[in-house]
């Protein structure tokens, strides 16, 4: 079966993120930018499946700028076939990516979408329900184990109270958790010949997507700095503390 798989470029986790002096958002020029961890995870997935025998070919697809081509080679390295850049200078959001990946979806006509259930970046956790929402499938959010069956797949999701397992039909969206499995390291070799793979280009205007914002982002901020600790003589001036300028009681 085919699976596709989606992919988004973020800050590298482990960059300092820098608010922009004017407030507007976050600073990207000069940063390292990488996959994100959660995308990782659902390449790895995909690409694990098929060397299982279960899956026989894996599109990777990116919604954003042109860089955008180097984090699909990056999962084409990993493993993917094939890539898919839907190219746009424009932020776009999760209703939009939504609506992009239901267009591309029923265009390659996967039976399998794997997502990351979230980027590191806006922690939105949206794109996944919504495109499952769009094209009408069942879902399985933050899954750390699948296990595919025919036209079913045995998935284990990570919840509040513990772990549920499910069985869901197929064709189906998946989000992946962090413990679903741990990306192997890219190589060289498969770095070379990613370049030798397939990468469309198209716009989201050739699909018929209007990713203008919905949302207007007022200001961002840094969190305020931690201030040092003081030492306290007993509990009553502790508790004096934590009531009157902590107010945590």
């Amino acid at each position: 079966m085919k699976v596709l798989v989606t992919v988004k470029r973020v800050i590298d986790p482990y960059v300092k993120v820098r608010v922009k002096s004017d407030g507007s958002g976050v600073e990207t020029a000069n940063v390292k930018m990488t996959m994100n961890p959660f995308c990782e995870i659902g390449v790895e997935q995909a690409v694990r499946m098929k060397e299982a025998g279960v899956v026989s070919e894996i599109v990777a697809v990116s919604v954003g700028v042109q860089q955008c081509q180097e984090t699909l080679r990056t999962a084409m390295a990993m493993g993917a076939d094939r890539g898919i850049l839907v190219e746009t200078g424009v932020e776009v959001q999760p209703l939009a990516v939504a609506k992009v990946l239901q267009k591309i979806v029923e265009k390659e006509q996967p039976k399998l979408v794997i997502m990351g259930k979230q980027a590191i970046d806006d922690d939105a956790n949206q794109s996944g329900q919504m495109l499952a929402a769009l094209l009408n499938w069942p879902q399985s959010a933050f899954t750390s184990s699948i296990t595919v069956n025919g036209d079913a797949a045995d998935v284990t999701r990570e919840i509040d109270g513990g772990l549920e397992k499910l069985t869901i039909r197929l064709p189906a969206v998946v989000t992946t958790d962090l413990r679903l499995n741990e990306p192997r390291y890219v190589t060289l070799p498969n770095i070379m010949k990613a370049k030798k793979k397939p990468l469309e280009v198209v716009k989201p205007d050739a699909l018929g997507v209007d990713v203008t914002p919905r949302l207007k982002t007022l200001k961002v901020e840094e969190p305020p700095k931690r201030s040092a600790g003081v030492k306290v003589a007993d509990v009553k001036e502790l508790v004096a503390k934590l009531k009157n300028e902590a107010r945590v009681i």
